[in-house]
Formats: C-alpha cells, sequence, structure tokens
C-alpha cells in the first residue's frame, strides 16, 4: 500500500471548474447519495461509515449538509466527537466510538472519530510513540471487525 501526503495535495479545485458547473456535480451527486442510501436502508445488508476528520474551520459540517442533505432523515445519523466525557474516558479509547458504530441499513457520519483520540495526544506529547502504534493497531482491528463482521463500508476524508 502506498502512503499517501496530504501536503503533496492540492487544495484548490481543479482548473476550469467553474462555482457553476462545482454546484452542478455536486446537485447530481447528491441525488447519488440519496438513492444508493435509500437501497443500503431498505436492504439492511451492510451499513456506511463515513469518517471526517479535520482542523476546526474545516467545513466538516458543510460537507455533511451538501452532501448528504439529500438523504432521508431516517437510516442516517451523525456524531460529533467532543473531548471525551467522565465516563468515556473511564472506559478504553475506542469505547464511545463503538457505541456509534452504524447498524446494517445505517449510514454514519462522524464528525470528527477515534483517530482524534491518537491525534491529540500525540501531537501535545502525552503519549509515546509505542502507545501511538498500539493505539493504530487497535484502531485497524476495530474497523476491520465493523468491515467484516457488520459489511460496513468505512470512508474517511481529512479536510484541510
Amino acid at each position: 500500500m502506498s502512503r499517501i501526503r496530504i501536503k503533496d495535495l492540492p487544495t484548490r479545485a481543479p482548473e476550469g471548474l467553474s462555482k457553476k458547473d462545482a454546484r452542478k456535480l455536486v446537485q447530481e451527486r447528491r441525488k447519488r447519495i440519496a438513492e444508493l442510501h435509500q437501497l443500503l436502508v431498505a436492504e439492511r445488508k451492510h451499513s456506511v461509515l463515513v469518517i471526517l476528520q479535520g482542523m476546526d474551520g474545516s467545513g466538516k459540517d458543510g460537507a455533511t449538509r451538501n452532501v448528504f442533505g439529500a438523504c432521508a432523515p431516517y437510516g442516517l445519523r451523525t456524531y460529533s466527537f467532543k473531548k471525551p466525557t467522565e465516563l468515556e474516558f473511564a472506559h478504553d479509547f475506542l469505547w464511545r466510538v463503538h457505541q456509534q458504530a452504524p447498524a446494517k441499513g445505517e449510514l454514519m457520519i462522524f464528525n470528527r472519530s477515534h483517530y482524534e483520540d491518537v491525534l491529540i495526544q500525540r501531537v501535545h506529547g502525552w503519549i509515546s510513540e509505542q502507545h501511538v502504534q498500539q493505539r493504530m493497531a487497535a484502531i485497524n482491528a476495530f474497523e476491520e471487525l465493523l468491515a467484516f463482521d457488520n459489511n460496513t463500508l468505512i470512508l474517511k476524508f481529512f479536510l484541510h
């Protein structure tokens, strides 16, 4: 698997794409996402987890509204992960995340995620590199559990 270097990715729309054309594309894709969401809910065989990660002001809330706004409210949930509560902090770092995992037939959108519990700790130097690696291994195992045991498609986006 190749590594993605976020700093090497463009942050601007492709040249030649006007705002009018971009809005039209968004509307077309919103409609298609809503159609696929209806199938997901009706079949109840799979689930979808969309993870939106990014700094404050990166557009996570706007992306949720603009991309998924055409979906019917049934079978669609969003959850914003904030600083862990005292109860959440008393458990392992994935405990609160697992409670929000989508059921079959659901589209779940995470505004921030379990990655936050590694990123913040690492940036502030609150955990060792070994602990970071252990948490990342736990995250990989957790996501494999969702993917293979619950037929969950996991889509991850870092907005910058």
